[in-house]
């Protein structure tokens, strides 16, 4: 089954600014899905922020053999790394930055 991990991330200092929130996605085919109450561990994660984040939802689309897994959104308060250098380690780790429009038409 093709697993699709989203997460939410925002940044309470450049929200201010620019009111930035940010979803991220990554793929990967597997036998194993996810439930709710999982902890999901991932090379991108900075664990100055987290050691995993928890599944806080699981959509199943049997037709397109699909699962989408929306894991607990990051808002980073304390920014000892600022969310563009987050978002780079993730996308360095096959994460991708989803846009609105692809959200929309899920």
């Amino acid at each position: 089954m093709k697993i699709k991990m989203l997460i939410s991330l925002t940044s309470s200092h450049e929200q201010k600014e620019n009111n930035s929130i940010e979803m991220v996605m990554k793929t990967f085919e597997s036998t194993i899905r996810p439930v709710k109450g999982d902890i999901i561990d991932d090379p991108g994660f900075d664990s100055r922020f987290h050691n995993g984040y928890e599944v806080v939802k699981v959509t199943i689309n049997y037709e397109t053999n699909e699962c989408y897994v929306s894991l607990q959104p990051l808002a980073m308060e304390l920014e000892e790394i600022s969310i563009n250098d987050y978002i780079d380690k993730l996308v360095a780790n096959e994460w991708r930055i989803v846009s609105k429009e692809e959200l929309l038409t899920r």
